[in-house]
Order: C-alpha cells, then sequence, then structure tokens
C-alpha cells in the first residue's frame, strides 16, 4: 500500500468534509460562465468535484495517483485513471488540482508537473490549484490528533521544519476474526512561495487569492493561463 492508499483509507476519519465542499463551491464559482466543456481534474480523490462539474454538463476526467481513489471513482462510473499527468492523452478547457495537491511536490516535481499542465491546456485553457499558505502549515496543519471507530483507530502526528511538513498516519482496520491489522506511513508536503508560480514559463499566473478554511488565511487560490 502506498502512503497515498493509505491517506485514502484514512480520509474519511479526518474531518474535512465540510472544507472540502467549501473548496468544490469555490472552484465551481470560478469556473461558472466560462466556456469550460472539457475538465481534467488531477488529484481527483473521490471524484466528488467531477460528479458536479459532469452535472453542469461538462465533460470530465480524473486522475490521481491512489489507486484505492481511482476505483472509487470508477465504481460510481467515472471516468478516472491511476496514471501520472504526463500519460494523460488530449488537451482540456479546464484543469483543476483540489486540496492541496501541488504542496505533495517538491519545487523540482512542482514545475516539472506545472509544465506538463500546460501542454494538457487548449489555448484559452485555465488551470486552478490551491495550496497551503505558511499559516495553514503552522496554526491549521501541524499538531496531532486522533479518531476511533468500532472497527478503526487513526493517529496523525504532523510536524513542520524546513519548509516541510511531515505527517505520520497510524491506521488500525478491524478484521473478521476481531484482530486489527495496522498501516503506518508519513506524507510530505511542502511549502512553496508564490515567487514559484510567478517565474513560470510556460503557466501565466493570472489571479491569486488568499482565503481561509479553518478561521485562518491558509489557503492560496492560484488561477493560470497558457503562456505563448
Amino acid at each position: 500500500m502506498t502512503n497515498l492508499d493509505l491517506y485514502a483509507k484514512a480520509e474519511h476519519l479526518l474531518g474535512i468534509e465540510e472544507a472540502t465542499e467549501a473548496l468544490y463551491d469555490l472552484y465551481r464559482s470560478e469556473l461558472d460562465g466560462k466556456d469550460v466543456q472539457t475538465l481534467l481534474d488531477v488529484g481527483c480523490g473521490r471524484g466528488g468535484f467531477m460528479q458536479r462539474m459532469i452535472s453542469d454538463g461538462v465533460k470530465c476526467k480524473g486522475i490521481d495517483l491512489s489507486s484505492v481513489m481511482v476505483q472509487e471513482c470508477q465504481d460510481k462510473g467515472l471516468d478516472t485513471q491511476c496514471i501520472d499527468i504526463s500519460k494523460v492523452e488530449g488537451t482540456y478547457d479546464a484543469i483543476v488540482s483540489i486540496f492541496d495537491v501541488l504542496n505533495f511536490m517538491d519545487k523540482k516535481s512542482l514545475v516539472k508537473f506545472l509544465d506538463c499542465i500546460s501542454y494538457k491546456l487548449n489555448d484559452d485553457g485555465m488551470f486552478i490549484a490551491d495550496i497551503n499558505t505558511l499559516y495553514g502549515f503552522c496554526d491549521v496543519a501541524e499538531g496531532t490528533m486522533s479518531k476511533d471507530t468500532v472497527d478503526e483507530f487513526l493517529s496523525v502526528d504532523a510536524k513542520f521544519f524546513d519548509n516541510e511538513l511531515h505527517t505520520n498516519f497510524t491506521l488500525f482496520n478491524k478484521n473478521q476474526d476481531g484482530t486489527f491489522i495496522k498501516y503506518q506511513d508519513t506524507i510530505v508536503q511542502y511549502f512553496h512561495k508564490i515567487q514559484i508560480f510567478q517565474k513560470l514559463s510556460s503557466l501565466k499566473l493570472v489571479d491569486k487569492q488568499t482565503f481561509s478554511l479553518y478561521d485562518t488565511e491558509d489557503k492560496t487560490l492560484l488561477i493560470f493561463k497558457k503562456k505563448y
């Protein structure tokens, strides 16, 4: 099991449903009124945003590096694949990466990823993503939490240092025989300064908005257009 698959198995215990819905509403409002007929959701998770856009008449495709997430999407009949952005075929009117997707990449991987995004955009297409602010890492993400149900127990311990957030997940799942199986792994996220996005060769940062999901300025929304 990869660390992203572990996250997928633990996500429902993290209490982020309300924040996720708020992000979906924000992205949807940014796309409202635009000529978007095709959309690629990179890091699509369980496909919630795709379902909303499909209901608006948009043709959607999703990719995610978690096979657990992709399987759940496919079970819902959504067009999804467990592949890297570089393997995606075709181009799109809009591409989105929702809820910290860019923070899971170090600087080198991020720049390569954004170059791939530009190749997958139609000429007048737009790319929307959100990143954690420094406050988001220090005031919201860092710390410990635990959650348990009859069949599960999750412990999360997150530490932010040297512009990196290291989050250790420990998950216990109950087997049919009453014993528990333990999963444990660490996920690393990276803080990115806005200057990185202002100096891209293939994408132009046309707008940025700092906003709050957790009563502090913890997020920045980034909107890009393709450079010519």
